[in-house]
């Protein structure tokens, strides 16, 4: 289903939103980010499918890579340590504490009876449970019934404090918020609510880096974007809006077309642009795009996306599936991805999208279209990818390193390279899409 946004403008960045997010504090969550072991010192890379673009037709199709962002194997990396090192600094506001040394651990005795908690689908919970380990603090996570052992193990490793409820993300959220108000600890979530803004503001502020690295890689013109389409990926919210908030900064009027993908059980952003409100889902929440399966619309990334975001539409759990396949195999001779359920939202929103051509003239793309996507997230669930996919993540990693000592790279920074195949990986510099 696509739905257009009447809401949507062209104007410059609103003052009012700039205070609450802004490309300054990206920037500064960049640095404190950088201090952090968890975190690659290079930006992700921002692979180009030649291929796969010429098969759906449209002029390019450029893919930003998260799953190699840190151990952690997602985006989310960005999002909740940015928020538990800003909670801390308001909650010692006279020690002049340094970001950096924080995540170096250099706190530790301070904070031994600092304890935070939060509900995840799996990565949020990672990160936040990574980046307590690191700066000394307790952490506790609490999975609904649809989580997976193996994503609740995987937050287990980090030294998190594990509750398991029988029922959904939505309920989840719910009993962080009430073990927080019982035990004196601090909730830190991805999603807002009533009294309850300041910490998904700066969740969304750490995932600003991935759009600040996007427009140096490929040497962005305010009144010129290098892309006319960015599809994002739902949930509640924050991604879209914390890539958006900056893209819109910097590109004022001239902002790229924004179009957000969800799954069709979990359309809570689509019937919010239907109701012109923060609204709920009206499905089972129950998609293999764990990520993405949440049931309430954050209401403070609401006020970033109902301006901006042109086209809300939802996917089905096969409509993932293929793509995640697609991606895996390296379709049309392009380099292949590991890509998870939830990572490739946006892909699969894309290909439906150009499969029909009514949906496809709606969202304005053609053969000139130059389209953005984010790969939110790897094999954060192992066995769940080979399942869906057919081999394992190793297996696709072998055969992109194969692809790449080929010579055939179609990629816009080529560091990683380096990092991933060795120094004598040969490369093809692009500064982006043609």
């Amino acid at each position: 289903m696509l739905i257009h946004n009447q809401n949507a403008e062209r104007s410059p960045y609103p003052s009012e939103l700039k205070e609450i997010l802004s490309i300054e504090k990206a920037q500064e969550s960049r640095a404190w980010l950088l201090g952090w072991d968890k975190i690659a010192s290079n930006a992700t890379p921002l692979y180009e499918l030649p291929g796969l673009a010429k098969k759906l037709g449209v002029g390019s199709l450029s893919i930003k890579d998260e799953s190699v962002r840190s151990e952690l194997g997602s985006f989310k990396a960005l999002g909740a340590p940015i928020a538990l090192v800003r909670l801390i600094l308001r909650a010692w506001p006279d020690q002049k504490l340094d970001p950096v040394a924080m995540f170096e651990g250099k706190y530790r005795e301070m904070l031994t009876h600092f304890t935070v908690v939060s509900a995840t689908d799996g990565n949020h919970g990672k990160g936040l449970a990574a980046a307590a380990q690191a700066i000394g603090c307790h952490c506790v996570i609490v999975l609904h019934a649809n989580v997976s052992v193996e994503r609740e193990q995987a937050i287990a490793a980090y030294g998190a404090e594990i509750v398991r409820i029988k029922g959904n993300y939505d309920e989840s959220v719910e009993e962080a918020a009430r073990l927080a108000k019982a035990n004196g600890w601090h909730v830190v979530s991805d999603t807002s609510y009533e009294g309850y803004e300041d910490i998904p503001r700066d969740v969304m502020q750490g995932y600003g880096v991935i759009a600040a690295e996007i427009i140096e890689q490929t040497d962005s013109k305010a009144d010129k974007p290098a892309f006319t389409h960015v599809v994002l990926q739902g949930g509640v919210g924050g991604l879209a809006a914390g890539l958006i908030s900056f893209f819109w900064e910097f590109h004022g009027s001239h902002r790229p077309r924004f179009i957000v993908v969800e799954p069709q059980q979990a359309d809570c952003l689509l019937q919010s642009a239907i109701a012109g409100r923060p609204s709920r889902a009206t499905g089972a929440i129950d998609s293999v795009m764990a990520g993405l399966a949440c049931g309430e619309t954050s209401p403070l990334a609401w006020r970033f996306l109902q301006p901006t975001v042109d086209e809300f539409m939802t996917i089905t759990d096969d409509d993932a599936v293929a793509a995640m396949r697609t991606l895996a195999c390296g379709s049309e001779g392009d380099m292949p991805i590991v890509a998870g359920e939830s990572g490739v939202a946006g892909l699969a929103g894309i290909t439906a999208l150009l499969a029909d051509r009514n949906l496809r003239a709606r969202a304005g793309l053609d053969k000139n279209a130059s389209v953005l996507l984010i790969n939110t997230e790897g094999a954060t669930a192992p066995e769940t990818y080979r399942e869906l996919v057919g081999q394992s993540a190793e297996a696709v990693v072998e055969r992109q390193s194969e692809w790449l000592d080929d010579g055939r790279l179609h990629m816009v920074q080529e560091d990683w390279l380096t990092d991933r195949c060795g120094s004598n990986t040969e490369t093809h510099r692009s500064t982006g899409p043609q």
